[in-house]
């Protein structure tokens, strides 16, 4: 069993001195995080989706985070990879020098970035998102398994190229696809890369995800594979806040929740906006009010059921996690762990939670409740 801890940079009042701060509390975090003996940190990619992710370069964020680290590992999760996002060539090049420079301890995992708002900023197909984000994946792997890189497929044609530099890990970095719903499994188990799960929805429908990519792999055929080494790691989100307090911790966490879920709902499903986000510091109630109305109906509440962010979701949210004391963890990593889980991501920068809320989880995970898993933690001098 795996540890992380998980970056979407969020921000329930988006002021550019908040933003900034913010950025600067997710590297503290993620140092805190390498001394508590967690494996890896994942920083996301989304654009222009303020409130809910303020991580547009996570290449940026993760370089300066293995600088100030020895062991742990760095996760792209994800890189948003159709072509007009990121040309699958530069992705070989910036994550090669990352892996380089972190002395070998990159990850690197693959996705659409597919709502409209991101797309209709770089000018990317919605309609083409899965199609480039597999030829990608291609790409990147024969870029770095080859000396020169070419590449004739249905989408790009790129003549022989050197491609460098060359990464650390041979013969490269592993390689992930975000997966939320059972055809992306189902893909990336085809492809032979890692799958980054959400985990909302609980253990019970994180088995049913794990039986889907275990089916699809003891379908699938060499033919399919992007890369000549196959990666079979099954890591999945566990929203997390950890308390002495163990009731004050359910209540930072569930908050922190509502906030994720309708900013996701907001900008994946057409809801309005979170309850507790900051329309440009306005006071005007009526105003904030007509914002969030649109949508009503797809927004996710917590203490129910099977509710989905968009009728087309297949996530859905509750408050069954990883909220309360360390023993109240404990016991919720042992169902993800008989559910398949390889890794917990822990989500625990939520847009409602203070640092030292953050900083805390952070210390309990790793006195008790990674220990309870692994007993021999990892040292850091």
């Amino acid at each position: 069993m795996q540890f992380s801890v998980i970056f979407e940079a969020q921000l329930a009042d988006p002021t550019v001195d908040r933003e900034h701060r913010l950025i600067h509390d997710c590297v503290e975090q993620a140092v805190l995080a390498e001394e508590m003996g967690f494996d890896r940190v994942w920083a996301v990619e989304h654009h222009s989706l303020k409130w809910y992710a303020h991580m547009s370069a996570p290449e940026v964020f993760l370089t300066w985070v293995a600088a100030r680290t020895r062991t742990i590992r760095v996760g792209h999760g994800v890189v948003c990879m159709p072509f007009n996002f990121n040309h699958p060539a530069r992705v070989a090049e910036r994550a090669a020098m990352l892996d380089l420079l972190s002395g070998g301890r990159l990850d690197l995992g693959a996705g659409r970035g597919g709502t409209a708002q991101e797309t209709s900023l770089c000018g990317v197909d919605p309609d083409r998102t899965a199609q480039e984000v597999e030829e990608a994946l291609r790409v990147v792997a024969r870029a770095w398994e080859h000396d020169e890189l070419e590449h004739h497929g249905p989408l790009l044609d790129i003549g022989p190229h050197p491609v460098l530099p060359r990464p650390a890990q041979t013969p490269h970095p592993p390689l992930f696809l975000a997966c939320s719903r059972a055809e992306t499994l189902q893909r990336a188990a085809g492809l032979g890369v890692g799958a980054l799960v959400m985990g909302f929805a609980g253990p019970e429908s994180i088995a049913g995800m794990r039986r889907v990519y275990d089916e699809a792999i003891a379908a699938r055929t060499p033919e399919g594979f992007v890369s000549s080494v196959v990666n079979d790691h099954f890591a999945v989100l566990c929203p997390t806040i950890v308390l002495d307090d163990g009731a004050a911790a359910r209540r930072v966490g569930l908050r922190g929740q509502r906030f994720f879920a309708q900013s996701i709902a907001h900008w994946y499903g057409g809801a309005g906006l979170p309850d507790e986000a900051v329309v440009d510091g306005t006071d005007d109630a009526d105003e904030a009010v007509a914002l969030r109305t649109a949508g009503e109906q797809v927004v996710a509440r917590l203490n129910e059921q099977d509710i989905p962010v968009r009728p087309s979701a297949t996530a859905v949210f509750h408050a069954d996690h990883a909220y309360g004391t360390a023993a109240d963890a404990i016991a919720y990593v042992e169902r993800l762990r008989a559910a398949g889980a390889d890794e917990v991501m822990c989500l625990v920068q939520m847009g409602t939670v203070p640092q030292e809320a953050c900083l805390e989880t952070l210390r309990q995970w790793g006195e008790t409740v990674i220990p309870h898993f692994r007993p021999r933690r990892r040292e850091v001098a």
